[in-house]
């Protein structure tokens, strides 16, 4: 059986790996235009940033490593130019010698991957602008810096590796400014997550440009849409990436509507015997079955393993994935997964959201304050989001959603989960719990949640809330909800007596445990409407701001 891959990385030497252990005599040969086969695109701006000292340790893995351990032959710098897929031929060009050839195959597989977006924008070909890709855009990123020591940067896009790149040349001392054409970083996010994400931005020096777009690249400034000019000694194109769909397409391969190609759960195409992984493939979520485009090494190398299984007779089958994401942007972790609010909305569910602001472990060992937006769906309860930020245990979090999510949870399950406490790693009711807890109690009617910006809406309105901040009158003096008057917890019983009970009463403190204990006072007293300020006032103020 002759095997051919065309591409590397992760996906396509995840297909030749898994396809040797299982077979000893398969003709396996990968081709590649690139220089390099194995290496750690998101890695990159960490050895920017001189996190990473050594290039060759982004890049682990040479062919001739790769023959021997699993007698795979790998030639980089081939680039296939043509395919009859009816003769089952492949053309192939050596990128350096010109010389052309021909190759035979029973399996193709394409692991093209993805190429980075270069925006229409005149400029971006002068020798200081740059994508984040490939071992060559760093070493040449690398030598750039080194040698001309720019002072300014400026960042085309603000998703991971635009955010990525914004940390590192900032503590390289360089003076960065990000261009985003949206009014919020990271597009995944909801845009009251994302803004706590520029917040942090901001703080440490970003000048962060929302809402605008780069027009033009000069040797020292880039012009923007608002017709600002920008000093820039380097730019970095950071837009995303698209699918390297063109061969395949030529051969009538199937594309998705992601853009991607279409494969099924075992990789296959549309066409008998051609298989496609990694980030030229489309996967789909686990929560609405639907095609689903996120590209990233992890992934690849989990539909690299699972064609080069299926091509050796095994039984594997890609079971979707959440589009789980998680970046460091300073000293903020951010992770995602799942659906945020208006993709959920916009597949028809009606949702509850949740904003829960706990410490990570105890607050009386240091435990920093984790913010967490969570959202599920009313009708069946089960957990269809998670957006969480904070200092630290943010990724633990959101693991622990991923696997409650990808095992189709709902929120009251999240509760009765048997995490593992101690003060220094968590605190007695850890904040996926407090999430699940609250959430159920929202669906269920029994302690209704109202966001910031529902709250806001409705006000506007004209609809006539009792708004109650229930914290201690100092805390109330300093900052409080528009509208609300100061009733502390403890003289709530009797000054309720003068509220209306008919009408709708949203209660709040610092972050929600005392607005829903003054929830609950006000519902046994007979109050039909009472709300809890999902966050609280410091979820209220980050919203205002």
């Amino acid at each position: 059986m002759k095997i051919r891959i065309i591409g590397s990385v992760a996906a396509g030497t995840s297909v030749a790996a898994k396809a040797r252990r299982n077979n000893e005599d398969a003709d396996i040969r990968i081709y590649d235009r690139d220089y390099d086969i194995s290496y750690s695109v998101c890695g990159i701006p960490y050895y920017v940033g001189d996190e990473v000292e050594n290039l060759e340790t982004l890049n682990p893995r040479d062919p001739a490593w790769f023959k021997k351990r699993y007698n795979v032959d790998i030639q980089t710098r081939h680039e296939v130019i043509d395919i009859n897929h009816a003769e089952k031929t492949l053309t192939v060009t050596n990128l350096d010698t010109e010389e052309t050839f021909t190759d035979t195959y029973d399996i193709l597989v394409f692991a093209t991957g993805a190429s980075p977006i270069t925006p229409n924008i005149e400029g971006t070909a002068l020798e200081h602008v740059f994508h984040v890709r490939t071992i060559q855009n760093a070493g040449s990123i690398g030598q750039f810096i080194e040698s001309h020591k720019p002072k300014t940067a400026t960042i085309i896009g603000a998703g991971y590796i635009g955010l990525e790149m914004a940390e590192q040349l900032t503590h390289l001392g360089i003076e960065v400014t990000m261009i985003q054409r949206s009014n919020q970083v990271m597009k995944h996010l909801d845009k009251d997550i994302a803004d706590l994400v520029a917040d942090t931005l901001i703080e440490h020096g970003v000048d962060l440009k929302l809402g605008q777009e780069a027009v033009r690249i000069t040797e020292h400034e880039v012009v923007t849409s608002c017709g600002e000019t920008i000093p820039s000694d380097i730019v970095f194109l950071a837009v995303g990436v698209q699918p390297n769909t063109a061969l395949a397409e030529k051969i009538g391969v199937k594309i998705g509507d992601t853009g991607a190609i279409a494969v099924n759960e075992r990789m296959q195409t549309n066409l008998t015997d051609v298989y496609a992984v990694g980030d030229v493939a489309e996967s789909f979520s686990v929560i609405t079955g639907k095609p689903l485009y996120r590209p990233l090494g992890s992934t690849a190398n989990k539909m690299g393993r699972i064609a080069g299984d299926v091509i050796t007779g095994g039984n594997s089958s890609h079971r979707g994935i959440l589009g789980t994401g998680i970046v460091r942007v300073f000293e903020l972790a951010v992770g995602q997964t799942g659906m945020n609010e208006q993709e959920a909305l916009s597949e028809g569910y009606d949702i509850e959201t949740l904003h829960n602001i706990k410490p990570a472990r105890a607050a009386y060992l240091g435990g920093q304050e984790i913010t967490i937006k969570a959202i599920a769906d009313r009708t069946t309860g089960r957990l269809l989001g998670v957006q969480a930020v904070g200092e630290e245990g943010v990724d633990k979090r959101i693991d622990v959603f991923v696997t409650a999510m990808t095992f189709g949870a709902k929120a009251e399950d999240l509760f009765h989960l048997d995490l593992a406490y101690a003060p220094p790693f968590s605190t007695t009711k850890d904040p996926v719990m407090y999430t699940g807890m609250a959430l159920d109690n929202a669906i269920k009617k029994q302690n209704k949640l109202l966001t910031p910006k529902e709250l806001q809406q409705r006000l506007s309105q004209g609809e006539p809330f009792q708004i109650i901040d229930t914290r201690a009158r100092a805390q109330y003096d300093t900052s409080h909800v528009l509208e609300a008057v100061s009733i502390p917890l403890a003289e709530l019983r009797e000054k309720a007596k003068v509220l209306d009970p008919k009408k709708p009463t949203l209660c709040y403190c610092n972050s929600g445990v005392t607005g829903n204990a003054a929830q609950n006072i006000l519902r046994n007293m007979g109050f039909e409407e009472v709300y809890n300020l999902s966050g609280g006032n410091k979820n209220y103020q980050k919203y205002r701001k």
